[in-house]
C-alpha cells in the first residue's frame, strides 16, 4: 500500500551544494543549495531565489562554482545556508571555509570540499533559474583512486533529505551500473 503525498519538494538524493561567488568588490560568497543538478551533458541548473546575494553575483560576475558538500563539513556548509552575506559581511570567515580563485572562471573555489565544478553562466530563465556550462571539474587527489578518477568511499558526500531537514551520507558503493542488470538478460 502507498500513501499519497501530493505535490512536494521531493527528488532524493538532492546533493548539498556550496555555491562560490564574488560580488561586484571581488568579495567571496558561499551559500549552500539543494535545487540544483546536471543539466545536459556539460551543464548545470540551479534553481535560486532572486533575493538571495549569491543570484546577484552570479548574474553580475557571470560566473559560480559547485563544490559538494562533505560530512567533514556539515557545520560549515549548514552554516553558509543559514547566514546571509546581505547580514554577515564575514560570512565566509566566520564558516571556517577557505577559498582560492577559480583558475577558470571569476568565482571562489573552496579549498576544503574535494569535489568542485567551474562555471559560466549561459542563461537566467524567466522562473529565475540559473544554467551554467561546467569549464572545468576539479578534485582534490584525496578524493581520487590510484587511477586518478573520483572514489566515492574517499569522499562521504552530503545529501539533503527534505521531508525531514536531514543530512545524510552517501558513498557505499552496492553494484555496478550497466553492468549489475545484464544478469536478467
Amino acid at each position: 500500500m502507498r500513501k499519497n503525498l501530493g505535490t512536494k519538494p521531493f527528488f532524493y538524493p538532492l546533493p548539498v551544494l556550496i555555491i562560490g561567488s564574488y560580488d561586484e568588490k571581488g568579495k567571496p560568497d558561499l551559500m549552500n543549495a539543494a535545487w540544483g543538478g546536471l543539466y545536459e551533458a556539460d551543464k548545470v541548473i540551479l534553481s535560486l531565489s532572486q533575493s538571495h546575494q549569491t543570484t546577484e553575483n552570479i548574474k553580475v560576475k557571470k560566473a559560480f562554482t559547485i563544490s559538494f558538500a562533505d560530512k567533514a563539513h556539515l557545520v560549515s556548509a549548514d552554516y553558509v545556508g543559514l547566514v546571509s552575506a546581505k547580514n554577515e559581511p564575514k560570512k565566509v570567515e566566520k564558516s571556517g571555509f577557505h577559498v582560492v580563485k577559480s583558475e577558470f572562471v571569476d568565482a571562489p573555489l573552496v579549498i576544503d570540499l574535494p569535489v568542485a565544478l567551474e562555471c559560466t553562466l549561459i542563461k537566467v530563465n524567466e522562473d529565475g533559474s540559473l544554467i551554467g556550462k561546467i569549464e572545468n571539474v576539479s578534485i582534490d587527489e584525496s578524493a581520487l583512486d590510484v587511477e586518478g578518477n573520483l572514489d566515492m568511499t574517499r569522499f562521504a558526500p552530503l545529501s539533503f533529505e527534505p521531508f525531514h531537514r536531514t543530512y545524510h551520507v552517501l558513498g557505499e558503493k552496492v553494484g555496478t551500473a550497466f553492468k549489475d542488470g545484464g544478469e536478467l538478460k
